[in-house]
């Protein structure tokens, strides 16, 4: 059976479910080539006490041990949020075919600090907003629960 853009991004989304429920901000990424889920990663920042434990980092970092490479022209990364700018950085340098994101994050996306500057690589294609209304939603009841 193949799988489509909201298949994966719902997979992201249970990563994300992930980091909710452990009492991390919920971002799930998964990272997708030739149909196959390479790597799964859901923030760890709070668990591992480390700032730069961000769904997208780990995920990234699964896909490239998992493979044994350091680029990855041919996979799509679907993560929940808007990437930071971080994030941006190792996306840009992982050259990274595709990135799929659900809600926007006018705090700390990346959009806020590089605008309309393209912070990915030049090859890298972008689509934005799929299952954004679950995903912000999963945002917005985990920050109301912590007020």
């Amino acid at each position: 059976m193949e799988q489509n853009d909201e298949y994966y991004m719902r997979q992201a989304l249970r990563e994300a479910r992930l980091a909710y429920d452990a009492g991390e901000v919920p971002v799930g990424a998964v990272v997708v080539a030739g149909g196959k889920i390479l790597a799964r990663g859901h923030n760890q920042v709070e668990r591992l006490n480390d700032c730069t434990a961000h769904a997208e980092m780990i995920a990234l970092t699964a896909a490239f041990n998992g493979l044994g490479a350091k680029y990855l022209p041919d996979a799509t990364l679907y993560v929940t949020v808007e990437p930071c700018l971080m994030c941006c950085g190792a996306l840009y340098w992982s050259k990274i075919g595709r990135i799929v994101y659900g809600t926007a994050d006018a705090k700390n996306g990346y959009r806020r600090v590089a605008g309309e500057q393209w912070p990915f690589h030049p090859k890298t294609e972008l689509t934005d907003g799929l299952l954004a209304n679950e995903c912000a939603q999963l945002m917005k009841d985990f920050f109301a629960a912590r007020r």
